[in-house]
């Protein structure tokens, strides 16, 4: 039947029964062409290579038009290999493990290497209930937006004299406009209705002031979206106490860091909440909350990582690269498999290995 025909026919057969408009929760708002895509995988360290081939085996049991080119990329590296990102820039999507940080010296974290390579000016981390997995607090289920390229991560440190370091904040009226456009664009189009503005302008009066200047006039763009403030400080405590109160979060990049931390404790753990780093051409996904960075050496021997949160994390891959059915099984099987409790990691207060949590995933695809 010819197109023209095809499309007519579907209004009159939905008209009668038409239900009320409403946006559905998507990353991405159209279906792919169903070409396999190749995404660059960095397994990174400690628990990276564990998680990361849980991905690996999920993404071929329910055969996802995925392939992977992967490399070996550590954290103790001077910087990200040339080849890694020009693979990335090439293929424009990366699934990642976790890159050990160190702590002081002079080497710079890869980590913010890649985001400010590659342009990653949004950080996402969706931090919510897993129905069957008890927590302190109920109704949680908040996004945390961090800004990802300027702040303090701007790496701007000198010692001026000896035992005196200064360290430049730098917030731009650029950086500060896109992330809180990506902030209300993604609340716009996954229907949620509130958006706060986390800051400390009440000390960083001129550069904490800039970034709330920038959201309350992105705010002014979407009138059907509720709009707040909040300072840090407050917004931990707030956390802590009453979470359900909080939607969508945009933050600076160093608050966004501890907030999104936070959220991911108190809805179950770092182990389970998924995230992605996304700039205008290219996408990182990786899992949301980095306490403890790589993971303990301990976990690593005994191979019982956590991979519940790459695994959703693959699944917000596979709706940036227009794959949503795959992305839905997915998700699907991992709640599944959280909800029945049979499979848990050590972090979730079983004794599960790694292995055996990703059989469990896999055996519950539909």
């Amino acid at each position: 039947m010819a197109r023209r025909h095809i499309i007519p026919l579907l209004n009159r057969l939905t008209s009668s029964t038409r239900l009320p408009l409403t946006r559905s929760v998507t990353y991405m708002p159209r279906p792919g062409d169903g070409a396999p895509r190749a995404v660059t995988l960095i397994p990174g360290d400690g628990v990276g290579p564990l998680v990361t081939n849980a991905v690996e085996q999920v993404m071929e049991a329910m055969h996802a038009p995925v392939f992977f080119e992967k490399y070996d990329v550590h954290g103790d590296l001077s910087k990200v290999p040339q080849e890694v990102i020009e693979s990335i820039k090439k293929n424009k999507v990366c699934m990642k493990g976790g890159l050990r940080t160190p702590v002081g010296g002079g080497v710079s974290s890869l980590n913010v290497q890649l985001r400010k390579e590659l342009d990653l000016y949004a950080s996402l981390v969706h931090c919510f209930n897993l129905p069957g997995l008890p927590t302190r607090h109920e109704n949680v289920d908040i996004v945390v937006i961090r800004e990802n390229t300027e702040g303090e991560y701007s790496g701007l440190e000198h010692e001026v004299v000896p035992g005196v370091v200064e360290s430049l904040k730098v917030i731009t009226k650029f950086c500060s406009e896109r992330i809180a456009q990506y902030a209300f664009e993604y609340a716009y189009l996954n229907n949620r209705k509130k958006v706060t503005a986390v800051h400390k302008a009440n000390i960083m009066k001129l550069a904490d002031g800039l970034f709330l200047e920038s959201c309350r006039e992105v705010a002014t763009k979407y009138p059907s979206i509720k709009y707040n403030e909040i300072i840090v400080d407050n917004c931990c405590m707030q956390l802590v106490s009453k979470p359900e109160q909080f939607d969508v979060m945009v933050t600076p990049n160093l608050y966004g860091n501890l907030v999104a931390n936070t959220a991911a404790g108190i809805a179950g753990g770092t182990g389970v909440m998924p995230g992605g780093n996304a700039g205008a051409d290219h996408a990182v996904f990786e899992q949301g909350a980095s306490a403890g960075n790589v993971g303990k050496d301990k976990i690593v021997q005994q191979k019982k990582a956590n991979p519940v949160a790459l695994l959703l994390s693959s699944a917000m891959m596979l709706r940036h690269l227009q794959f949503p059915s795959f992305a839905d099984r997915l998700e699907t099987a991992v709640k599944r498999v959280i909800y029945e409790g049979k499979y848990r990691t050590k972090d979730l207060g079983g004794d599960s290995t790694t292995q055996e949590v990703v059989d469990a995933v896999i055996a519950n695809l539909d």
